[in-house]
C-alpha cells in the first residue's frame, strides 16, 4: 500500500494533493509514507475512523510527523457526510473495508466513490483473496463506476491484493448523507 501511495504522490500534478481515507485505522499507510516524501508539503487530507483508540494513535502519528494539514476525525465512514471536509479527493484510500462488508455493499460503495473524487483522482483499495476470491468482481465494479485500473498487486505469500484505479469520467457532485455500507456482524 505504501508503495502505491508513494507512486500516486510522485505522479500527481503540481500543486495541492488532497487525500481522503475511509476507515483509516491508525492511518499508518499514509502517515508513514508522507513524512519523507518530496511532495509532503503539498499533501492535505482527512482520515475518517470510528474507533477512538485508532483515532488517537493516528492523531499522534500525524502530530509527531509534523503533518498539520492532515486531519483525523472520529466518524462513521459508512455515511458520506463524514467526508464533507475531505472532498473532492485527489487520492482516495479504501483499505481494510471490503473484507468487512457484504458483496452488495462493496458494489454500492464502489459505485458512489466517484462522488468523493476530484478529476483524475487515484483510488487505492485492498481486499483479501480468500475463496471465493471477490477481487475480480471488485476490479470490474471499479471499471463500471468510471475508473481505469492502473494496477492490481499481489505478492507471493500474502493473502491481500492492492488495487489502484484512476477516475476517467467527470466526477459527479458530492452527495452528503448517503449510506454506503454496513459492517458485517455490526
Amino acid at each position: 500500500m505504501q508503495r502505491r501511495i508513494r507512486q500516486a504522490l510522485d505522479d500527481a500534478l503540481p500543486g495541492p494533493i488532497r487525500v481522503l481515507s475511509l476507515c483509516a485505522g491508525q492511518g499508518r499507510d499514509l502517515l508513514e509514507t508522507v513524512p519523507d516524501h518530496p511532495r509532503r508539503d503539498d499533501v492535505s487530507g482527512l482520515l475518517v475512523e470510528l474507533d477512538e483508540r485508532n483515532v488517537s494513535q493516528a492523531r499522534s502519528l500525524a502530530q509527531e510527523a509534523g503533518l498539520d494539514a492532515i486531519e483525523v476525525v472520529q466518524a462513521d465512514a459508512s455515511n458520506t457526510s463524514a467526508f464533507a471536509a475531505g472532498v473532492p479527493a485527489d487520492l482516495l484510500l479504501v483499505c481494510g473495508v471490503y473484507g468487512n462488508i457484504s458483496d452488495a455493499d462493496i458494489a454500492n460503495t464502489v459505485r458512489h466513490l466517484p462522488e468523493l473524487c476530484a478529476s483524475d483522482a487515484v483510488t487505492l483499495w485492498t481486499r483479501h483473496r480468500a475463496a471465493p476470491d471477490l477481487t475480480p468482481a471488485i476490479r470490474q465494479w471499479y471499471v463500471d463506476a468510471g475508473f481505469e485500473e492502473v494496477a492490481f498487486d499481489i505478492e507471493d505469500g500474502f493473502l491481500f491484493g492492492v488495487g489502484t484505479a484512476r477516475l476517467t469520467v467527470p466526477p459527479p457532485s458530492y452527495v452528503p448523507d448517503h449510506h454506503l455500507f454496513d459492517f458485517v456482524g455490526h
